[in-house]
């Protein structure tokens, strides 16, 4: 390849990455100046499970490649629909589905049916788009799928389940490693925050009031908690309660980092608790046997703390629909920052694991993004090489067959 051709990727690419880090920051990412393109055509329609399907086709498809783009998390309180944040937020001229139209990919994703927790929902509606793509423009030869954040898991799982579909796959900071220990992190902050905190947040951490939904972005947050966490007396608390809770910061600049760590992590808890109950059927989170470790005095914490009990029917419905198995017939890159506050770095330590324990590590690649604070925070040459390492896998990797099964002859 040239490297004038390279040059224009490396560019495309780098407006993808500041793209990524705007779909699940929300601190706003300064605009980017990309070389405009004309966009190219897009369709929206409605898929049979009552989610929205999106499907954008260069102006000159070849027929041959087609990227699945399976989004992150969106709020339950919002109404289903494309998350257009998610694909070309404020101040971009480029969308994801306009840069992967330039790089001669055919785009579709999926708005999955429901918000909030989606995984099961997301690989399902992810699937029947590329149905619907095939119906409108026919079969192409190539179908990966790329998933940021929640739909890091859920490429994750598409691959693993779906190898004979997907040629391969990039997961970008999700919780692919483990899932409910995923649930536990979200639930661990809270319940030490309480600690921490007594009475700042309403009773409790396993049952959010709708009073509290309805105003902790515009009012509950701003009023009542973040004056605790930022006021130099608390400093210690703060310090502390990251500490048990085993949540990263940024060393660089500790006073807004710490403060946005705390702030993201109690966002899920208010807006996915109920929602994930409501989902899985009974209550996730479990820290009845957990010992925390990090503050002025450990054994008064273990003793003070909130416990709770995981109703045993939900995590027997984690381990069989939301956990990975590391188990690969089809390519998969990952890509995760070692300081990610939010979907924190030991997934990809746990997944490895996996994947070496199946043996499929032909299969994987993984590339860490060191010393590097916040939720999937990559430079552009970072994701470039991501997306380059998928490519070069499925270059060399020959597309899976399942093995034939021959049945024994019987005799009459």
């Amino acid at each position: 390849m040239s490297t004038k051709i390279y040059y224009i990727i490396a560019i495309v690419f780098m407006g993808l990455t500041f793209l990524i880090g705007a779909l699940v920051n929300p601190t706003p990412v300064a605009a980017q100046t990309m070389t405009p393109y004309a966009p190219d055509a897009c369709e929206d329609g409605q898929q049979e499970s009552g989610a929205v399907y999106r499907i954008c086709l260069p102006s000159s498809w070849d027929g041959k490649k087609l990227a699945v783009y399976a989004h992150g998390y969106v709020s339950p309180e919002e109404p289903v629909g494309i998350p257009e944040d998610q694909i070309k937020p404020p101040g971009f001229d480029q969308g994801v589905d306009e840069i992967l139209n330039f790089l001669g990919y055919a785009f579709a994703m999926s708005s999955y049916s429901v918000n909030g927790l989606a995984i099961n929902q997301g690989v399902a509606d992810s699937l029947d788009v590329i149905s619907i793509f095939e119906e409108k423009h026919g079969t192409p030869d190539e179908v990966i799928i790329i998933g940021v954040s929640e739909g890091g898991l859920i490429a994750t799982l598409s691959v693993e389940q779906y190898p004979q579909t997907y040629r391969g796959g990039l997961a970008l900071c999700g919780p692919y490693g483990d899932f409910r220990g995923q649930i536990d992190y979200f639930g661990d902050l809270r319940i030490l925050f309480d600690y921490f905190f007594p009475a700042a947040m309403p009773p409790t951490p396993v049952a959010i009031p709708q009073s509290l939904l309805d105003t902790w972005e515009t009012s509950y947050y701003t009023d009542t908690v973040r004056p605790l966490i930022t006021d130099p007396a608390n400093a210690g608390k703060v310090g502390q309660l990251l500490a048990t809770a085993n949540a990263p910061f940024d060393v660089n600049d500790e006073t807004a980092s710490k403060e946005q760590t705390i702030r993201r992590l109690l966002w899920y808890n208010v807006y996915a608790t109920n929602d994930a109950q409501a989902k899985l059927g009974g209550q996730p989170f479990d820290n009845r046997d957990r010992t925390y470790s990090g503050s002025d005095d450990d054994a008064a914490l273990n003793q003070g703390v909130a416990r709770f009990d995981a109703d045993q029917t939900v995590l027997d419905a984690i381990a069989t629909g939301y956990e990975t198995t590391g188990l690969l017939r089809s390519p998969l890159v990952t890509l995760h920052t070692d300081g990610d506050e939010v979907v924190p770095y030991w997934h990809a330590v746990k997944y490895g694991e996996k994947v070496a324990t199946q043996g499929s590590q032909d299969l994987y690649r993984h590339i860490p993004v060191e010393d590097t604070y916040g939720h999937c925070q990559f430079d552009s040459l970072t994701v470039l090489s991501a997306f380059g390492a998928l490519e070069a896998l499925i270059a060399t990797t020959p597309p899976y067959e399942p093995p034939v099964i021959y049945l024994p002859i019987v005799a009459r």
